[in-house]
């Protein structure tokens, strides 16, 4: 049996949508951040992951693209990445226009001669206007569109724990049964993108052994994770995304634990997005800045990277082109490594600026992704979802803990409430949003999901 895109979305959904709800279900308050004693047996045993498809060897570049945006696809095929990612997730804001056509421009690729067509579905939790899974809706769109190639590759978002992986596992041999593909022909990379994915990178390869060519290394949702996991602890109050940078120690230490497990598994190590917009009128010092970020990744064995913009793809193949190969990084203790990843820098006090900029960088997106814009340019960076929950989870925990300005204030509710002010009309959708984010009891997962619930924020 085969099935075509909608009628292999609705079978895939009869069959998942029962347990796909009860994986979001679960408890969120039941992990203690270390490597889980249950499955040391995974991680000690020796298994490596199938090994990449040739295809894969040599790319160095990726280019993530908002799917729903045409131009930015042409702009991206004529910069001429070796992958382009049709993207769903950080860059893409979910209305029904967008979705409708991300999934036409689907087939804008060329069928010879292109870039190897990529994909990164919406997470689990994101479902559509009816309480279908966006995942599925998207998996299925993939797969019709690219029917006729020999494997496909996807990425997958914001996994946390193993059932999640082994539930993709069972979702994509599903898939190939029921569109009649080889066994094993969709192949994923995970991106290690949450606090609980790092301490889980091993398990989540190993439910994904058989189709897994890789794990990349996503930052700033990575350390959006980790201020909601461990955002009721003091200790754990991080100072501002500028101090949040890859030369930070912790920073360091999640980049160098995810090369150590893709060198002991065989798979691919895939670098963060150069992010980056050069200055037109002087480009060098951003490009610098590019070029010494995807330098270290690859010292530390990446094989390749993301491009934020498609003019950042020359200098991202440049380094890895002149990289010489890398070391395979040395064993470590796992409990050297679990002290090293939670050695987050700890917020004495914050810049008022600090505070400004991110509420600035949360409203300015927000109000770009209601109005169906996934990724802006902001003060030469990429801004997307990423950096904007980073943002309003950082304002969420500087309140909650009430953080020392450098003003000798401290930052309140009603301090943050008037800042707020400050800047926008506290009455747009976008500032409604912020503070309903900021001011709850308990830091929300995931704002495109709690903004559905807000009656007070309509959606585009």
């Amino acid at each position: 049996m085969t099935l075509p895109g909608t009628d292999l979305s609705r079978a895939l959904e009869a069959r998942f949508s029962q347990r796909r709800r009860a994986l979001l279900a679960r408890p969120r308050d039941g992990w203690t951040p270390g490597f889980d004693p249950r499955t040391a047996a995974i991680r000690q045993a020796d298994w490596q992951v199938a090994p990449p498809p040739a295809e894969l060897r040599g790319r160095v570049v990726e280019q993530l693209v908002e799917t729903s945006d045409a131009a930015a696809i042409q702009a991206a095929l004529e910069a001429g990445p070796d992958a382009l990612i049709f993207d769903f997730d950080d860059t893409f804001s979910p209305t029904p226009a967008n979705v409708r056509a991300g999934h036409a421009n689907l087939r804008t690729l060329p069928t010879a001669g292109g870039p190897l067509p990529m994909t990164r579905p919406r997470p689990l939790y994101l479902e559509d206007g009816q309480g279908a899974s966006a995942s599925i809706q998207d998996l299925a769109a993939f797969v019709g569109a690219f029917a006729d190639r020999e494997t496909l590759y996807v990425y997958l978002p914001k996994l946390e724990f193993p059932a999640e992986a082994e539930f993709w596992q069972d979702l994509l041999t599903e898939t190939e049964r029921l569109t009649g593909r080889a066994p094993g022909s969709l192949r994923v990379c995970i991106q290690i993108e949450t606090l609980p994915g790092a301490f889980y990178a091993d398990e989540l390869l190993y439910a994904l052994r058989g189709r897994a060519f890789g794990l990349n290394a996503g930052r700033w949702d990575y350390v959006f994770s980790a201020v909601k996991w461990l955002s009721q602890d003091r200790r754990f109050c991080l100072p501002e995304r500028g101090k949040l940078n890859m030369d930070q120690p912790s920073m360091r230490a999640y980049e160098q634990h995810l090369a150590r497990v893709c060198a002991r598994r065989g798979a691919q190590a895939i670098g963060g997005t150069a992010a980056l917009a050069p200055d037109p009128a002087d480009p060098e010092p951003a490009l610098a800045v590019v070029r010494a970020d995807k330098a270290r990744e690859a010292a530390q064995g990446f094989v390749a990277a993301w491009a934020g913009l498609p003019s950042l793809i020359p200098t991202v193949r440049a380094v890895f082109q002149s990289t010489p190969p890398a070391a395979l990084p040395a064993p470590k203790p796992e409990e050297e490594i679990a002290a090293e990843l939670l050695a987050f820098p700890r917020v004495v006090e914050v810049p008022l600026s600090a505070v400004r900029e991110a509420i600035g960088v949360a409203t300015d997106y927000f109000r770009a992704w209601l109005a169906g814009q996934g990724v802006i340019v902001r003060n030469h960076r990429v801004e997307d979802t990423a950096t904007a929950e980073l943002a309003r989870a950082q304002l969420w925990q500087w309140v909650r803990h009430r953080v020392p300005l450098e003003t000798g204030e401290v930052l309140t509710p009603e301090r943050f409430g008037a800042l707020l002010t400050e800047q926008v009309d506290p009455q747009e959708p976008a500032a409604r949003l912020l503070r309903a984010l900021v001011l709850s009891e308990t830091c929300p997962p995931f704002f495109p999901a709690a903004a559905r619930t807000l009656d007070e924020v309509p959606l585009a």
